[in-house]
């Protein structure tokens, strides 16, 4: 009796236990799933922080997520898995094995250093990159995709080694998303980015849901990229929180921006000047910010509001003129530099406006002939206009642009109150008189001009003189 009790209580007990089992093992479910929502909220919410502008967080709420802790609207992640760990590695020693990875690595590190992507991690066989962090850029969903590009050139050149020698070889996968995420700078030293959200876990779908050496990207990576890139339509995948997802692959450039327009590897000087005057966006938001924060407060005329006008307005008079793209950059470049000289001083500030734009524009891909057409279009506005081809009429019609339009008069006073700050002693009246001598005097190069603002010119001056009169006659009463 003793021993079925003994057998009764060990059953008992041995039940007990398993029910214990099955109830952490639920447990540990719930928690899992739990976990997962949890984290998959956070994602979320950050990706919907990293979209709100500082300034326009309500006041007494601190959002603050780390000092260290940096929020992108759009960032391009490039998630790359390299498989083929176990057929490679039983063929090969462990140190070769990892030596051959290693390699590839630091090659793709040269890659992504060219295209100033920021290497964010490795793990395992798995490569991870972004562009547009920590120094935000509209042209990192292309940057991306041509890094990417030669990331692939790279393994099928490798393979071909491999091969002649019997070898296996890696398979290369490539998944890229564009999207909001959220990057923590690590190190003192060197300072490294690690980078979470949606984004990065759309980019990795995106590597999975690839075929073997194809570059998957998303549609939101494919409306970026889809005037520069020629794509094939890869279906939709399921991703979580998401719903379902279109997804292409980019097979090459297309031949318009092409060097070999049969094999579209190489992007030629077309796709160049497209891409400069995609990133001009970047370069314009860097020299505006400059001119805010350095150019005098005196300058009530010469301001950044002046560049912008000049910029829109050497645009508007190029297409009307008919130039190209080459051009319509140049012209905006020149635009943007003319007067940024006025930081340094008024004297001569053309020039000093050419050797500011020579510092900066080798920076952001301009080549030597391109920078030199620039700093001579920055030089043609200055005073009395001497244009000798089109774009510099171009230029000098766009700096005075002003002459012939409805808010002359509003424009023409900040430029007398800057002379007036400047210690100028110079009465309203004379300022007109002046005024009506220099527009008198003054002639717009290009037909665009003319036949915008000739006419509204002539209605400045007499505008003026009636203006001058009834001063007068005040005078004189």
């Amino acid at each position: 009796m003793e021993d079925k009790k003994s057998d009764y209580e060990l059953v008992y007990r041995t039940s007990a236990l398993m029910k214990e089992v099955a109830d952490l093992k639920l447990q540990i479910k719930q928690l899992t799933e739990q976990n997962e929502k949890s984290q998959s909220e956070i994602y979320r919410l950050e990706n919907i922080l990293a979209c709100i502008p500082p300034d326009s967080l309500p006041k007494g709420i601190n959002f603050n997520i780390g000092s260290n802790t940096l929020r992108f609207k759009m960032a391009t992640v490039m998630y790359v898995d390299i498989r083929g760990f176990k057929s490679i590695s039983s063929e090969s020693h462990t140190s070769d094995f990892i030596d051959e990875l290693d390699q590839i690595f630091i090659h793709f590190g040269e890659i992504a250093s060219k295209y100033k992507l920021q290497i964010v991690k490795t793990i395992g066989d798995a490569y991870m990159c972004a562009g547009g962090i920590p120094q935000k850029n509209i042209t990192n969903p292309i940057d991306v995709v041509l890094s990417a590009m030669e990331m692939k050139r790279y393994l099928k050149e490798l393979r071909v080694t491999y091969e002649q020698s019997h070898r296996k070889f890696w398979e290369l996968r490539i998944g890229i998303h564009t999207g909001p995420v959220i990057a923590t700078a690590q190190g003192k030293k060197k300072i490294t980015y690690d980078i979470k959200g949606e984004t990065v876990n759309i980019a990795s779908r995106m590597a999975s849901a690839a075929d073997v050496e194809k570059i998957n990207v998303s549609v939101y990576t494919y409306e970026l990229v889809k005037d520069y890139f020629l794509t094939e339509y890869n279906g939709i995948t399921p991703v979580k929180y998401q719903g379902d997802l279109e997804m292409y692959y980019i097979r090459r450039l297309k031949p318009a921006y092409s060097q070999n327009r049969q094999v579209g590897e190489f992007p030629n000087e077309i796709f160049h000047i497209k891409y400069l005057l995609r990133q001009f966006t970047d370069l314009q938001e860097l020299i505006l910010d400059k001119l805010e924060k350095e150019l005098p407060k005196y300058l009530h005329y010469h301001s950044f509001k002046h560049t912008i006008d000049v910029v829109n307005q050497a645009e508007l008079i190029g297409y009307g003129e008919g130039v190209d793209d080459q051009d319509i950059l140049l012209l905006k470049t020149a635009a943007l530099f003319h007067d940024s000289g006025q930081i340094i001083g008024n004297e001569n500030h053309e020039y000093y406006g050419t050797q500011i734009a020579r510092e900066y524009l080798p920076k952001w891909g301009y080549t030597e002939e391109q920078i030199a057409k620039i700093c001579a279009l920055i030089m043609a506005t200055k005073l009395p206009p001497n244009p000798q081809n089109l774009l510099e009429k171009i230029m000098c019609d766009a700096d005075l642009d002003y002459l012939g339009r409805t808010d002359f008069i509003p424009v023409s006073n900040t430029l007398y109150e800057e002379l007036i700050a400047q210690g100028k002693k110079i009465s309203i009246l004379e300022w007109n008189k002046n005024q009506v001598k220099f527009l008198t005097g003054h002639q717009y190069f290009t037909d665009t001009a003319l036949r915008l603002r000739k006419v509204g010119k002539e209605y400045q001056i007499d505008r003026l003189k009636k203006l001058i009169k009834e001063d007068e006659a005040k005078l004189n009463s």
